[in-house]
């Protein structure tokens, strides 16, 4: 069946213009020139995706993005606005518009946008039908309140094309999250490119974002697309935004506002389509008020912000997740799969986690290697106390107080006893065990951890 597009708009040429366009994408169309008229048509047109102008003689685009939210959601729309009205652009999106097109209409910008929301139409069903083609690794695992709820808003993310500004703790899994919400939308076939900001060196920055020409400076021995180009028609996911220099805040905003880059050396902007998702553990508004982040960028960024629950308040889930890293540890490991006791279960469910679910996994997987019996007992879970801090004594003194052998220095200390005495039984494992006063069990786990596996 021939997919239909509604355009909105009072404005003869412009009508004309993206019809035009629209049959010739091989697309079913209809017209109208008020808000009035376009109410009429969405319920008698039904159509799969709807195309609107901010400024109608009876009222505005916000009037029929509010109608298609409230009646008909799963109906993308998009607004046309005009040259320079980024706030009004940002407006929509917040109000539940899919995306936005600027006036002049660039025809190649519109016909991605056209493309791309209309895979929405094709399956209304979309995030629950790629839900169960999800890869558990990829997958947000827990079923408290606060999962629930996040859940359930990636869901809605999903069909939306606005950017969205993940907030978090350390650890809390905001990568995931992104890439939870690209898996679930339209641009599900495409590329997923994650790119940590603070760890690319503000002299490449550009060069990484937007590519660059050959000899466009020392070292560019040939052409090379930048994380824009690489994310065409997909999603691109700005970890640690707040770490990027002002420098390159101002080029940023530009390719978000024109959805177009230029390469280092290059003379024309070429058109990219991605969606862009950002996040940081810092707080951005923060950030701005310091002078180290840019207000208009913080409010082309920060769209939707989505903030990621921290694991203090998901109850239940650590043991779910304690369950899921253990089995991707047996496997990783290719070992029998390492118990709790319930006295570690104990000391897991009430420690505060910090860390956020990194930490819990960290914790796992140095319990696994330290571990003596068949199941982890919490001294092998090594989760720190806190001990209370002397006002009295110097910062020194107080840094010598608490801590103590680092668990790095025990393992590698470890290591380097089962290599000797693994060296000296000439690699006969069960021979080794003995020596160690280990099971057989502990001591692959040890190898395996260790990588001694690989050694002669």
């Amino acid at each position: 069946m021939t997919q239909r597009v509604l355009v909105i708009d009072d404005e003869p040429d412009i009508c004309e213009l993206l019809e035009l366009t629209l049959l010739r994408m091989g697309l079913d169309t209809a017209t109208a020139g008020t808000v009035k008229e376009g109410l009429l048509e969405i319920q008698n047109f039904k159509p799969d995706l709807c195309l609107t102008d901010m400024k109608l003689p009876d009222g505005t685009g916000f009037d029929i993005v509010r109608y298609i939210q409230r009646e008909t959601p799963h109906i993308p729309v998009a607004v046309i606005t005009a040259f320079g009205s980024m706030e009004a652009a940002v407006e929509a999106l917040k109000a539940g518009a899919y995306d936005f097109v600027s006036k002049p209409v660039d025809l190649t910008k519109l016909r991605d946008l056209v493309h791309t929301a209309l895979k929405l139409s094709e399956n209304n069903d979309l995030p629950a039908a790629v839900a169960k083609n999800t890869d558990d690794t990829t997958s947000i695992i827990g079923e408290s309140y606060a999962i629930k709820v996040l859940k359930k808003t990636i869901e809605k993310l999903a069909r939306s094309q606005a950017p969205v500004f993940i907030h978090g703790e350390s650890g809390t899994g905001k990568e995931l999250v992104a890439k939870q919400i690209h898996e679930l939308s339209p641009r599900s076939s495409n590329a997923f490119v994650p790119v940590n900001c603070g760890a690319i060196p503000e002299s490449l920055m550009e060069s990484e974002f937007f590519g660059h020409k050959k000899g466009s400076f020392t070292g560019a021995i040939e052409d090379k697309e930048g994380l824009f180009q690489a994310a065409n028609h997909g999603t691109l996911f700005l970890d640690e935004v707040a770490d990027l220099p002002l420098s390159m805040q101002v080029k940023l905003l530009r390719v978000i506002q024109e959805k177009a880059v230029k390469a280092v050396g290059g003379v024309e902007e070429v058109p990219t389509d991605c969606r862009i998702l950002s996040a940081t553990h810092k707080n951005l508004e923060e950030e701005v008020e310091k002078g180290n982040f840019r207000q208009d960028l913080y409010y082309r960024l920060n769209v939707i912000k989505l903030d990621v629950p921290s694991l203090s308040v998901r109850g239940g889930d650590i043991m779910l997740l304690a369950d899921f890293f253990l089995n991707q540890i047996s496997e990783r490991w290719d070992l029998p799969k390492a118990e709790l006791s319930d006295q570690s279960i104990d000391a897991l469910t009430n420690y505060p986690f910090p860390g956020n679910v990194r930490e819990l996994e960290n914790i796992l997987e140095r319990a696994c290697t330290l571990a003596d019996g068949e199941y982890i007992e919490p001294d092998d879970l090594q989760l720190p106390k806190i001990t209370p801090v002397i006002k009295s004594m110097t910062l020194d003194a107080t840094i010598s107080e608490l801590v103590t052998e680092s668990p790095l220095a025990i393992l590698q200390d470890e290591r380097g006893e089962i290599l000797q005495a693994l060296d000296q039984t000439r690699w006969n494992r069960t021979a080794a065990a003995k020596v160690l006063g280990m099971t057989f069990r502990q001591l692959r786990y040890r190898i395996k951890k260790y990588e001694l596996d690989q050694a002669p």
